[in-house]
């Protein structure tokens, strides 16, 4: 019986639950001690005094690091040629390695002592003096200086077809809308937490990240060491949704308190310093307009946002990345400016772009329905395309959002709704309903992985993938029994250590897809290995044959581990994935229903149904799968009816 699909216990449920499983802050070492990071209180200017004395007096205080006496350390990586990396570097700033200030909350020491309240309090009494200089925080009111937000390969600033802006002029129907989002900060269960020890000029780290590989490589490069002499470790991680991407300086400051010691540290951020040192979601400042005829077919799609970034670093949003392709205007404008200010740079958060970008077009589709006084969902049907609207020319890898709509509307009883405002009410509630289309494109990334077949018959994955709850080691145990038809119970998969071969990061839902496909290439060249024993030993099962070829076991290896492999790996890697962008859309869409209650004396807001209808490809494990797809609407109401600090 095949497993996929099966809704299987996840192979670390034991572990975690019973409280087994080590995550990076439960690790011991001997001489283990803690550190404690100190933020700065200006937005921006330079260090001039540092005062410390009465911090080194705390009894248990090991040192305490500033600018003035820290090791020397490399700054972080630049762009070149197939290296990523500083895009995971989080912010440029060397830290604790210049007097120059470029946010509030950038650390300025790192107390390490022999217990974490010892640090906690020395770290309290550390003073700085600063002469500040003048700096930009306003976001809204920075809007007018927006500029044209650099080109990625992966993201272009801005995709067109037609002229949007005069079709719109000469619409029969159309609104010009703004919306606006606010920041957002990680508060992932597990604090971001790293454990460091150096033995001579070899580093190991126990860090809550969802890039080992990454991890690796920068600290590699930051502290001038060889790749294979830094160990990064991160089996469990306590939930990231983007926080743990990139390298923060908690991470980097860690390591050079070891460094500077020559003690085990340990360093756990506290939720105020999550907040001041690691990037969250850009707010947002995004334009809908559309234009459409009497019938609702769309001739105009405009959609433009203004997101920030830092002045020492943030990340694209793709906020427009839907307006390509959900709806087949005939004219389309999607177009990204950015503006930097002396904050925190911004970084992932769970559907980078996509989770606000799509809450602006799908509101302003809702506003055009309303205008046209026409059911929501046949609004969306008539404009549902076959091919990508802005080249009119690729195709989708699959896309069944009418069958979607035709599903969620008869399991929501959506056609029993009256769509006249305020006609619907439970006593002093207030009724309403709302349909929303869920769109995410699917990335993949190069990875590395072995499996070994034993004659005992079992198998072996091994791959230096993350594990932060979403039952990654489950799924790919289920491929693999799948793939080489054994039992599931006959696979064990290693994962979470940089030691093994590279795996992807855990980010924007390309972990599962990208270490799937190197499992079944690695699955089907054993098949072929066997095979061909087979033909010269005899024998049927896979155990019969190595027995008779008198072999302990078989082993399929994809990638290569030297440096010169990882980086044709990533050329041949690139070149696919343009290719493929090319000739095909690939992403993953839904539809969300959901009934909301308002009461109308007080305003209290309650969302008493929801119901959503996905098309994700095919289903790995039910039961994870259900529990990320739950896990996601959850987030969302959060985000919607609990997170805005302007309230």
């Amino acid at each position: 019986m095949t497993t996929i699909g099966q809704p299987l216990d996840r192979v670390d449920g034991i572990v975690k639950t019973t409280g087994a499983a080590k995550f990076a802050a439960e690790h011991f070492y001997p001489g283990l001690t803690h550190a404690v990071l100190v933020h700065a209180t200006i937005t921006r200017g330079r260090i001039t005094a540092l005062h410390t004395d009465e911090a080194s007096a705390v009894p248990g205080v090991v040192a305490v690091l500033t600018h003035l006496n820290a090791p020397p350390m490399k700054p972080a990586p630049k762009p070149g040629a197939f290296n990523l990396t500083p895009m995971f570097s989080g912010t440029s700033v060397n830290y604790l390695q210049t007097d120059e200030v470029h946010w509030e909350g950038q650390p300025i020491a790192v107390v390490v002592a022999e217990t974490s309240a010892a640090a906690r309090e020395a770290a309290a009494l550390v003073r700085a003096e600063y002469t500040v200089t003048e700096s930009v925080v306003d976001f809204e009111g920075s809007e007018q200086d927006a500029q044209p937000q650099p080109n990625s390969p992966f993201f272009p600033r801005e995709a067109k077809r037609g002229d949007a802006q005069a079709a719109l002029a000469a619409a029969q129907v159309s609104l010009d809308l703004r919306y606006t989002t606010p920041p957002h900060s990680h508060n992932a269960l597990e604090l971001h937490a790293t454990t460091a020890v150096w033995d001579g000029d070899r580093l190991t780290v126990h860090d809550a990240t969802q890039s080992i590989d990454w991890f690796r490589t920068h600290l590699a490069l930051r502290f001038s060491v060889p790749m294979t002499n830094v160990r990064v470790l991160a089996p469990f991680v306590g939930g990231a949704f983007g926080g743990k991407v990139a390298m923060w300086p908690g991470t980097i400051l860690a390591v050079l308190a070891a460094r500077a010691t020559s003690r085990p540290v340990r360093l756990v951020l506290s939720r105020e310093a999550v907040y001041r040192t690691v990037g969250g979601r850009t707010p947002s400042i995004q334009r809908v307009a559309l234009g459409a005829d009497r019938d609702g077919r769309l001739t105009s799609l405009v959609h433009t946002s203004i997101t920030r970034t830092g002045q020492v670093g943030g990340h694209f949003e793709q906020v427009t990345s839907a307006s390509h392709h959900l709806y087949g205007a005939e004219n389309i404008l999607a177009q990204h400016d950015i503006v930097r200010l002396d904050l925190l740079p911004n970084h992932f958060m769970r559907a980078p772009g996509e989770a606000i970008g799509t809450f602006a077009l799908e509101s302003a589709i809702d506003e055009l329905a309303y205008e046209l006084d026409m059911d929501p969902i046949e609004l969306r049907l008539r404009n549902e395309t076959a091919v990508d609207p802005i080249g009119g020319k690729k195709k989708f890898s699959h896309r069944k959002l009418p069958e979607l709509y035709a599903l969620g509307a008869e399991r929501f009883g959506w056609h029993e709704r009256n769509p006249e405002p305020r006609s619907t009410r439970e006593g002093r509630w207030l009724v309403g309903t709302g349909v929303a289309t869920a769109f995410h494109p699917a990335l993949m990334m190069p990875v590395n992985v072995t499996v070994r077949l034993s004659a005992d018959g079992s198998v072996l994955v091994r791959c230096a993938f993350q594990e932060m709850g979403m039952g990654a080691a489950t799924a790919q145990a289920q491929i693999t029994a799948d793939a080489l038809g054994v039992p599931f119970d006959a696979v064990r998969v290693e994962y979470g250590d940089s030691d093994l071969p590279m795996g992807p990061a855990g980010a924007s839902s390309v972990q599962t897809m990208s270490t799937a496909a190197s499992v079944m290439q690695a699955c089907e060249e054993l098949k072929q290995t066997l095979k061909s024993m087979a033909r010269k030993t005899g024998g049927v099962s896979n155990e019969a044959i190595l027995r008779r070829a008198k072999v302990p076991h078989v082993e399929a290896v994809v990638g290569s581990e030297t440096r010169l492999g990882r980086i044709a790996g990533r050329i041949r890697f690139l070149p696919k994935f343009v290719r493929d962008g090319q000739r095909l859309i690939k992403a993953a869409s839904g539809v969300q229903f959901c009934e909301v209650k308002v009461d109308a004396e007080t305003g209290e807001t309650r969302v008493s149904r929801w119901v959503g209808v996905f098309d994700i490809g095919r289903v790995i494990n039910a039961k994870t799968a259900a529990s990320q797809l739950r896990g996601g609407i959850v987030m969302g109401l959060g985000l919607a009816m609990a997170e805005d600090p302007r309230e």
